[in-house]
C-alpha cells in the first residue's frame, strides 16, 4: 500500500484515535491543535505535531496543507472553529476535506460550504452498537455515503449449503456479495455456484435499508 500523507486537525478523543491508526498503518500524519499540551502529547504517536490557528489562511499554506491527500477537521467543541477552518481549507484547494460533525444541522453547513466528506462519529458509533445488539449476524460496516455501506455479517442459517443463484441475494435483497470470509481464505466476488457455509463471513455492499433486512435474516 502506498504511503499518503494526512493532517488531522484537532487532537481530540476522535483526532487522537485517527491519528494513532493513520501512523499504525504506515502513513505521514500531522497532528495540528491550538492546545499546546496537547500538540506535545501528539509529538509521540503523530509523524509531525504542530500547534497553530487553523482559521488563518496563511498559516495553513506554510504548513502546506495543499499538498496532503486529505485533511481531516476533527475540532468537535468548537463549531465556528469546525466551520471557518473547513472553508479556509476548501478555499486553499485541499485534494480531500473531510469534516466531523455534531449534529444534522452542523452536518448540512458543513455539505453546503463544501465539506467532500461529512461524518458522525458519535451517531455512527451508536448506530453500530444499535445494530450488534439486535442481530446477532452483524459484525462491522463501512458506511460509503449516507444511504449506502459495506457491511460485514455471519452466514445467516437461512442460506447455509446453499449458492448464490438459490438464494438470490440481489433479486430478493438488492445486495452484492464481494466476497467471502472462510477461516483464512477470502473468495473475491464468489461465483453463483458457491455455496455458503456455516461460519462464513459475508462481505456485502448495499443501500443501508436492504443490509439491515439481511443483517437481520436467521
Amino acid at each position: 500500500m502506498k504511503e499518503k500523507q494526512f493532517a488531522v486537525i484537532g487532537i481530540g478523543r476522535f483526532g487522537t484515535s485517527l491519528i494513532k491508526e493513520l501512523t499504525r498503518m504506515g502513513h505521514e500524519v500531522l497532528a495540528i491543535d491550538v492546545d499546546e499540551d496537547k500538540v506535545n502529547d501528539a509529538v509521540d504517536y503523530a509523524t509531525h505535531a504542530v500547534q497553530a490557528d487553523t482559521m488563518d489562511d496563511q498559516v495553513l499554506k506554510t504548513l502546506g496543507i495543499r499538498n496532503f491527500d486529505a485533511v481531516i477537521v476533527a475540532i468537535g467543541d468548537n463549531m465556528q472553529s469546525n466551520i471557518l477552518t473547513t472553508i479556509v481549507l476548501k478555499e486553499l484547494g485541499v485534494k480531500k476535506v473531510i469534516s466531523k460533525a455534531k449534529n444534522a444541522m452542523h452536518g448540512k453547513v458543513l455539505e453546503k460550504i463544501g465539506a467532500d466528506i461529512v461524518i458522525y462519529p458519535e451517531r455512527d458509533v451508536a448506530i453500530k452498537l444499535a445494530r450488534s445488539l439486535v442481530s446477532r449476524n452483524f459484525m462491522e460496516q463501512i458506511n460509503l455515503s449516507p444511504d449506502y455501506s459495506i457491511i460485514e455479517i455471519f452466514t445467516p442459517l437461512l442460506f447455509v449449503n446453499k449458492n448464490l443463484n438459490e438464494i438470490g441475494l440481489r433479486k430478493k435483497l438488492g445486495v452484492t456479495l464481494l466476497a467471502i470470509r472462510r477461516g483464512d481464505n477470502i473468495i473475491v466476488a464468489p461465483g453463483p455456484d458457491e455455496n455458503m457455509m456455516q461460519g462464513d463471513i459475508l462481505v456485502a455492499l448495499g443501500h443501508n435499508q436492504d443490509l439491515q433486512k439481511l443483517s437481520d435474516l436467521d
